[in-house]
């Protein structure tokens, strides 16, 4: 059987499916994704890849509204052009799984008519309800949420490019419509549980030469992009009554100056540096360490060196960051938003506090810094909780081979 793997990014979210399958015998897997955006991705080894030229962007005298379905349908446009290159070759998967957020998957069925093809869906936005209008401090116009409301135009037209699909969690599974519900499972990526796991003798060295060790009064966030999606802006105001309160704390901040999500900041500003400023006079900056992003094996030395944990976000896609905390035996002190409290229940695998309340914040952090030893089981319970819900040895991937099993002959 051979299976074909469609995403811009390739493997992203696919990395341990397609490795997994690839394992198996009598399986012969490959991938297909972007030339640019797969040129700082580790490759997965024994999995050819195509690269496909990265299609140009809508242009500016497209409405606002559409340009991002106009670059969704240059992008399925390319990766066809691309596969019938190789069609012509002989390549004719059995299976065809696809990230179609891109609109990667809108021509497959097209050109391979007998072969299925299963999305992973991810989001679909809501102008009400979720993400869009959830923070004050970023209120939404009308004309926002009508461009909004047209990004699901790719989503829907993806949709009914795929025979089948899938969402990581149910919250954002009940996000889509009804009527498209049916058709999707709740099947998340998983985690490592095995590489991701409590190390009591973890050592971190960071960029700016500072080494940091379990034990020590560590504070830590995580975000791909240190931006509003996630309370970039949330945690940072809590700072200065955290680091006031705690002369001995140090906070270690990772990700980048990327924006993933929600409205850019000013030309040439970056959030972190807006937020930073705000509380510059307030903090001893020399205290928070900002690392940008880190190796695979750097970040996961942070999440086990961290007496405390933060994770905040709108009603969003669940970061792969907070299960991979839990699963590192973190403290979690998460914001109490729908996809988070699909995981962590208040005191027993986890913290809770409201989003947009940085006092509130701060006051807890406060009080769990100073006495770790009596949240020990919340810690055990974190993990436990990742072990039995979202291992890929034992849950995820079973799971995604049950549901694979309709589309094998």
């Amino acid at each position: 059987m051979e299976i074909l793997f469609v995403h811009p990014n390739f493997p992203g979210q696919f990395r341990h499916f397609a490795a997994a399958l690839a394992r198996e015998p009598g399986i012969r897997v490959s991938g297909i994704g972007d030339e640019k955006w797969m040129k700082d991705t580790i490759p997965l080894t024994d999995i050819p890849v195509i690269a496909y030229p990265s299609p140009t962007t809508a242009s500016h005298d497209t409405h606002v509204y559409a340009r991002s379905f106009e670059s969704a349908v240059r992008r399925g446009q390319q990766v066809v052009q691309t596969l019938l290159t190789h069609k012509r070759q002989g390549l004719e998967p059995d299976l065809i799984i696809a990230h179609p957020g891109w609109g990667d998957a809108f021509y497959l069925k097209d050109i391979f008519p007998g072969t299925p093809v299963i999305g992973l869906f991810e989001y679909y936005y809501r102008t009400r309800g979720a993400d869009v209008g959830f923070d004050p401090e970023f209120p939404m116009n009308f004309d926002d949420i009508f461009r909004i409301h047209s990004l699901n135009a790719t989503q829907l037209l993806a949709l009914e490019s795929c025979d089948a699909g899938y969402c990581p969690t149910a919250w954002q599974h009940s996000c889509f419509p009804a009527h498209h519900q049916m058709r999707l499972n709740i099947i998340h990526d998983g985690i490592d549980t095995n590489t991701v796991a409590p190390d009591t003798k973890a050592t971190i060295t960071l960029p700016d030469g500072s080494i940091h060790q379990t034990g020590e009064e560590i504070l830590t966030f995580v975000s791909r992009g240190l931006e509003p999606y996630r309370g970039f802006h949330v945690f940072m105001r809590a700072l200065p009554r955290i680091l006031k309160a705690r002369p001995h704390c140090q906070v270690i901040i990772v990700g980048s100056d990327q924006v993933s999500y929600g409205k850019q900041p000013a030309p040439g500003q970056t959030y972190r540096q807006r937020y930073l400023d705000e509380i510059a006079d307030q903090v001893d900056q020399t205290r928070i360490h900002f690392s940008g992003r880190l190796p695979y094996h750097d970040y996961l030395k942070v999440l086990q060196v961290s007496r405390l944990h933060t994770y905040m976000t709108y009603p969003f896609i669940l970061s792969w960051s907070m299960l991979e905390a839990m699963s590192a035996g973190c403290l979690v002190l998460a914001s109490a938003t729908p996809p988070v409290q699909e995981v962590i229940m208040d005191g027993e695998n986890g913290l809770l506090t409201p989003f947009g309340e940085p006092s509130t914040l701060a006051s807890r952090a406060i009080s769990i810094l100073a006495d770790p030893e009596q949240y020990q089981h919340i810690r055990h319970a974190a993990r436990q909780t990742i072990v039995t819900r979202y291992d890929f040895n034992t849950v995820s991937y079973p799971a995604f081979r049950q549901f694979l099993k309709q589309f094998e002959w």
